[in-house]
């Protein structure tokens, strides 16, 4: 049977080594060791989903992150356009979303979205 100082200090490392856990970088690669996508990227068929998946948790409705809302496709282009969106997804010290720097698949699809002129579907 565990004495309560015991428990107090099994508590205790518990909460300290919860706290200390990082988010995890797993090395998939770089954008370069992808293959080439030939086809067109469209928002409609890829970017949408990268954004709802990704962004639109906190960069949407009345009073979004950093007064940016990414929940349509013209604020996204807008936000790509700029070079805004792109530079946070691939900064590798500073990410979008903050979780963690996505893959290097869904960079590649937004790099090939933005060299294909934006299309929306």
């Amino acid at each position: 049977m565990q004495t309560p100082l015991k428990k107090w200090l099994l508590k205790g490392v518990l909460s300290i080594c919860t706290i200390s856990c990082t988010t995890a970088i797993i090395d998939e690669g770089t954008v370069d060791d992808l293959p080439v996508i030939t086809r067109v990227v469209t928002y409609q068929s890829d970017i949408q989903s990268i954004m709802t998946n990704n962004c639109i948790t906190c960069h949407s409705g009345p009073a979004p992150n950093a007064n940016l809302d990414l929940s349509n496709f013209q604020n996204v282009r807008l936000t790509a356009e700029n070079g805004v969106l792109i530079d946070r997804m691939n900064d590798a010290i500073n990410p979008m979303p903050p979780s963690g720097i996505l893959s290097p698949k869904i960079r590649q699809l937004v790099d090939k979205w933005a060299k294909d002129g934006f299309p929306e579907n």
